[in-house]
């Protein structure tokens, strides 16, 4: 299941923004980063299978401070068809499909039948 992480990193410069992204970046089934906020100081990380603790704690370490703020499931979309399409797709009528079943035919059993007054050598 999909995660999305919001992480309220110090973040002054420029240098430390492109090393908090190249951190999350690094970590196993991190699938997206971005920088949210006014001045640019949190993480909005999306992934599946990835430990927010573990993260975070990467984050202290090789950027400074850094706080979880929130944790919770990313909202699947489903993907709408296009108006154009959905007005085609009403506007022609479907054409019945016809399968022609063909008949069962038994068919009879064929038994090879000998007599016992024939020879016992059969390739004669």
């Amino acid at each position: 299941m999909k995660q999305k992480m919001l992480i309220k990193v110090n973040m002054n410069t420029d240098k430390s923004r492109s090393k908090a992204l190249k951190t999350v970046v690094g970590l196993y089934g991190v699938e997206s980063a971005a920088l949210q906020g006014n001045e640019k100081d949190q993480l909005e990380v999306v992934g599946e299978g990835v430990d927010s603790v573990v993260l975070t704690t990467l984050l202290r370490k090789y950027v400074g401070y850094a706080d979880l703020i929130s944790l919770g499931p990313v909202p699947e979309k489903k993907p709408e068809p296009p108006a154009a399409v959905v007005a085609a797709m009403q506007a022609t009528p479907e054409m019945p499909v016809w399968v022609y079943q063909y008949p069962t035919i038994n068919q009879p059993y064929v038994y090879d039948v000998r007599d016992s007054t024939d020879s016992i050598c059969s390739i004669m």
